[in-house]
Order: C-alpha cells, then sequence, then structure tokens
C-alpha cells in the first residue's frame, strides 16, 4: 500500500477533487495521476501553490514550520511532492531531482488543476528548487499572467560551489510581483552576493538576519530558526495581501 494512504492520505481522482476540498477544506490528498496534495489554513489574505526544494519534500521541518506560520497569518497553502520525491518517501532512498524542465512540466500541471478550483486567484511559490520551478512557470505566462505573484523561501541564485553560474537569465520575463525571503549567510546567494547582481524591479527581497538556506541563525545571534520563519511568513502574508486582487492595498515592509 502507497507510503501516502498509509500516513492518510484520502486517494480522489482529479475531476473529484474539487468535491473532496469541500468536504474536506484542509486535508490530505492522494490525487490520482498526480500525487499528494495537501491543504493548510484558510484563504483570508490569498492562497499560494508552494513546491519542495530539491533534498526534501512537504513534510520536511522546514516546509512544515513555513507552512503552519503561513497559514496561520492568513494564507492557505496548497503543498505538493513531485514524482521523485514521491519515490523516495515509498522507497526510502535518496535520488536527484530530474532535470529541471521536467519538474517545470509537472508544476504547471498542478497549477493548472488546482487553480480551476478556486474563484481567486492562486500564488506560486516554493523552497529552493520549488522557487526557482516557481519562477520558471510565471517566466512563461503572458504579460497579465496566470499567477499574480510569486514568494520564494531561499532562491539558489547560484550552485553552492560555482557562485559565477546564475540562474537569473529568465527572471526579467516575469511580469508579476516577486518576493525573495532570503538568509544573509544562504549559501546559494549571500546577501553580500546578491547585493552585486541587477535584479528586475519586480523583484523585492527580505533578508533574515545571519539566516542560511533553512533560516536558521548562529547561536549567538541570539536569534532562532523559529522567529526567522515567523519573521519571514509575516513579510509573505503582508506581501500577498498588498498584491492581492481585490484586497485592501498597504505598505509593504520589507527587512
Amino acid at each position: 500500500m502507497s507510503h501516502y494512504v498509509l500516513s492518510g492520505y484520502i486517494e480522489v481522482p482529479p475531476k473529484g477533487l474539487k468535491e473532496a476540498l469541500k468536504r474536506q477544506p484542509n486535508g490530505a490528498f492522494l490525487v490520482q495521476g498526480m500525487g499528494p496534495l495537501t491543504v493548510h489554513g484558510h484563504a483570508k489574505r490569498g492562497r499560494l501553490l508552494f513546491a519542495h526544494g530539491a533534498g526534501a519534500g512537504q513534510q520536511s521541518p522546514f516546509m512544515r514550520q513555513f507552512v503552519t506560520s503561513l497559514a496561520a497569518q492568513g494564507v492557505q497553502v496548497l503543498c505538493i511532492d513531485f514524482p521523485y520525491m514521491q519515490q523516495m518517501q515509498e522507497t526510502g532512498k535518496r535520488r536527484p531531482p530530474p532535470p529541471i524542465a521536467q519538474t517545470l512540466d509537472q508544476f504547471a500541471q498542478w497549477y493548472a488543476l488546482l487553480a480551476d478550483l478556486f474563484d481567486e486567484p492562486l500564488w506560486i511559490g516554493g523552497k529552493s528548487m520549488g522557487g526557482r520551478v516557481a519562477t520558471l512557470f510565471a517566466s512563461e505566462q503572458p504579460c497579465k499572467g496566470t499567477a499574480p505573484g510569486v514568494v520564494i523561501a531561499g532562491y539558489p541564485f547560484h550552485p553552492t560551489k560555482a557562485p559565477d553560474k546564475l540562474r537569473l537569465d529568465h527572471w526579467p520575463k516575469i511580469a508579476c510581483p516577486m518576493l525573495i525571503l532570503q538568509g544573509e549567510r544562504d549559501p546559494f546567494g549571500t546577501r553580500d552576493e546578491v547585493a552585486g547582481y541587477t535584479l528586475p524591479p519586480n523583484a523585492q527581497l527580505a533578508w533574515l538576519t545571519d539566516g542560511d538556506h533553512d533560516f536558521k541563525p548562529r547561536r549567538f545571534s541570539g536569534l532562532t530558526q523559529t522567529v526567522l520563519i515567523d519573521e519571514a511568513t509575516q513579510v509573505a502574508a503582508s506581501f500577498v495581501r498588498a498584491h492581492g486582487t481585490g484586497l485592501m492595498q498597504e505598505s509593504n515592509a520589507l527587512v
């Protein structure tokens, strides 16, 4: 039996997902032909499809803390596991992600399914690799794109050992607002490194003091990962509210 079914996920066909969500707005579903989907919180400020990083799925400690905190801020979060991650969960064996184009196609399929279920617009985003996939998806949308905005937790600006190989070529094609929540010590893009990049005006950065790629600060900083995650999600919720369609606009104070 599937790892996800054993974990309490409810099996549903894609066409039955809308009715399943009406019965259980916050739940865990195994969508046939797609994979696992969990829904957290209520869309008081907005709704976000949020993808995991390369090495850990939606049940990783960071993802659980980040999603729980963001849902508490009034942003409903929908989380998925890509097929390679599903295989990792089923077998217990680590495996690398496939080429990014394949993961992008899978993300697009999820967005097409989920965006049709709601009247409100569906934001996109992700942790690390998931955030990169979300920006690639956004860059392929028309000027008035499908997604109203992007929220990224720890963007992988470059591979850790190749700071000259930037992953920014597609950013100028993104028309919607982007928020990048980044630890100051993130090895995929430190504050000092990113200061030297030319970023489009719709990309806003919120720096998390002394945080690494998972927003963990050093002990002597006097901060904790929980504090930084809560700080990040407060900024994210404010950003979503400020840029949300039909929502009251307010100033967006970034760190």
